[in-house]
């Protein structure tokens, strides 16, 4: 029996095809504040995460930048370059060390065209992900600092699964498109309810629950997004049983 890698996606392509898409993968390790795309390029390689955060920022011309996206092992990094030759005008960071199959990206153009199976994946997941993305838009421009703060913590506990995690307040930033200062106070107000211990770039969830009162009501949202990526999608499951593996 073929073992089921821990990213969602190929998780949820048919054994004998993932397996030969697997064994031309290479397992790589990436540290923090790795590139993995620049704006309006071809990435080199196509990434699919198995632990760790990878965000999905936009810059501005003033030079600051706020995150848009998070990509965890729940699909491939570089999925909506496969779409078309539209310009991507953002760029992915990994945010603390991450693991990921990797595969140079032009290979992966070509499973995409060829493979009915694996773009069937592939289209969910963006499909899924282009959800979270505008209600992440919202959040950003509704929702308080704080509020935020706690779902952005969740988003990466549930990607993670651990309570543990580094990321400093400088990222943090970033990742909120927020002032440090905002930051820090908001940070402050969590860990002094005790729902976080935060210590030099170290963040501990010390009462998830207590946390996900605190956050704002765009993480159910989020979560249930994420939850249903590919795994008891229906049609997928139909279509799979009805059309022969193309591999």
């Amino acid at each position: 029996m073929v073992a089921q890698p821990s990213n969602q996606l190929l998780a949820a392509l048919s054994p004998n095809y993932r397996a030969s898409l697997v064994a031309r993968m290479r397992t790589v390790t990436l540290a923090p504040r790795e590139i993995l795309y620049e704006p309006d390029e071809t990435p080199k390689y196509a990434h699919f995460i198995t632990s760790g955060v990878a965000s999905i920022v936009v810059s501005m011309a003033n030079g600051g930048s706020t995150e848009v996206g998070l990509w965890g092992p729940e699909g491939l990094v570089e999925s909506f370059h496969l779409l078309g030759r539209a310009r991507i005008p953002n760029r992915c960071i990994v945010q603390m060390e991450t693991t990921a199959l990797r595969m140079p990206f032009n290979e992966v153009q070509k499973e995409f065209r060829d493979n009915a199976e694996f773009r069937d994946c592939v289209l969910q997941g963006v499909q899924s992900q282009s959800a979270i993305l505008g209600q992440l838009a919202g959040c950003n421009r509704l929702h308080e600092a704080e509020a935020r703060l706690a779902r952005w913590l969740l988003m990466v506990r549930d990607r993670t699964e651990s309570d543990d995690f580094f990321i400093t307040q400088e990222f943090l930033a970033v990742m909120l498109g927020a002032r440090r200062t905002t930051v820090t106070a908001a940070a402050g107000e969590l860990q002094r309810r005790g729902f976080i211990h935060y210590s030099r770039g170290r963040i501990h969830v010390s009462d998830a629950s207590a946390l996900e009162d605190a956050a704002c009501e765009c993480y159910p949202t989020i979560r249930e997004l994420y939850g249903s990526f590919y795994c008891g999608a229906p049609e997928l499951d139909n279509d799979r049983t009805a059309r022969p593996n193309t591999a």
